[in-house]
């Protein structure tokens, strides 16, 4: 068992380091692409095992496979080279901050797209039908064969959207929108409560039944379509994981760090029957984490990539107001403040981990 844990600690190390070099990549193809001055691009972290400096850019491998980095000319100050990053234009400062996090979305899509290139098919978000107590609302009822549209207010993208979305509001009536024969079908406050199961049982719910047997085929156009509403889906989650926290549905304990999600990958890996299927749940995984990172680092948070298109975005219009950029000082103050309380965020949420894991 050991033996296996190491084993899937160095798989999560892997995944960690190759999404932070896929995202640091975006800004290096981007500033090469718009004429800036790239210094160093290096892939891991820690003393280098192998350079090569080719042209003005220095090209290096390091020790410890945890990220990278991308060091572009005049990125902490201007240093008077017309090619610094500080010398550029508006557009082009926010397509190279932009560009790390669109690699992260854009390497989640491609795991997916890898994940179910072997699929035979994909369910279908569609009814099953009602309880015997479902009752009608506006005149309406499910029909087997329903298709599910959205769930109070949101959209249904993939057959495990449908018990996801009904979960959140659990005990409060429900607005269910579903598509039947192309037309739209309005279901409003769907009655929490006990209902009779498809087996006789009775159970807390809504009393809708979930269809197990309708399997679109898989072929380019759906695996594409597939992949791409999974991708979406996952950046729904992050949203609604951060409007869970700012609502206080979820907490502390609901958060994951580094030490969290080695252990989510551990347990993701070891409970799988076979190896190919091990292999499939943490690509799985590692899209869901790549799209995370994506999401997250474009937070109006200062450190973050979002954080610094904010300010481009108060420059312009301090230039525009007053004919005056702010100091770069004070956004180096900010950023600096912004970046120790991350790190201190991090460090709660990886001793919460911690504690998790072994309290």
């Amino acid at each position: 068992m050991l033996g296996s844990v190491l084993f899937y600690v160095v798989i999560a190390v892997l995944i960690f380091g190759v999404l932070i070099a896929t995202h640091e990549l975006g800004h290096f193809a981007t500033a090469k692409l718009l004429g800036v001055q790239v210094n160093e691009f290096a892939v891991g972290m820690g003393p280098a095992l192998w350079k090569k400096e080719k042209g003005e850019t220095l090209y290096s491998i390091r020790a410890l496979p945890i990220g990278g980095y991308c060091a572009m000319e005049g990125e902490d100050g201007d240093t008077g080279n017309a090619r610094a990053f500080t010398r550029q234009g508006f557009w082009k400062k926010v397509v190279i901050f932009a560009a790390g996090s669109f690699m992260n979305f854009l390497a989640g899509f491609l795991i997916i797209l890898a994940v179910y290139s072997g699929a035979q098919g994909f369910l279908i978000p569609a009814a099953a039908g009602t309880a015997p107590e479902f009752e009608e609302r506006n005149g309406q009822t499910i029909q087997a064969g329903d298709i599910f549209y959205s769930v109070n207010g949101e959209r249904v993208y993939l057959y495990s959207d449908v018990s996801l979305l009904m979960s959140l509001h659990q005990g409060q009536p429900m607005d269910l929108v579903v598509l039947r024969d192309g037309e739209k079908v309005e279901l409003n406050d769907v009655t929490w409560g006990t209902y009779t199961g498809t087996e006789g049982e009775t159970y807390q719910g809504y009393g809708v039944y979930i269809a197990r047997d309708q399997i679109e085929e898989a072929n380019l156009w759906t695996i594409l379509k597939t992949s791409w509403l999974n991708t979406i889906d996952f950046v729904r989650i992050v949203r609604l994981s951060l409007q869970m926290l700012v609502t206080g549905q979820a907490g502390m304990d609901d958060l994951s760090g580094p030490v969290g999600i080695v252990s989510t990958i551990t347990q993701v890996g070891t409970a799988s029957e076979t190896i190919a299927a091990a292999v499939e749940n943490i690509l799985y995984f590692g899209a869901m984490l790549a799209v995370n990172l994506a999401v997250m680092n474009m937070l109006p948070i200062p450190a973050l990539d979002g954080g610094k298109i904010f300010f481009l975005i108060i420059d312009e219009i301090a230039m525009k107001l007053f004919r005056k950029k702010i100091p770069e000082k004070y956004e180096m103050a900010v950023n600096t403040v912004g970046f120790v309380a991350l790190m201190g965020f991090m460090l709660v949420v990886t001793f919460n981990d911690v504690f998790k894991l072994f309290g």
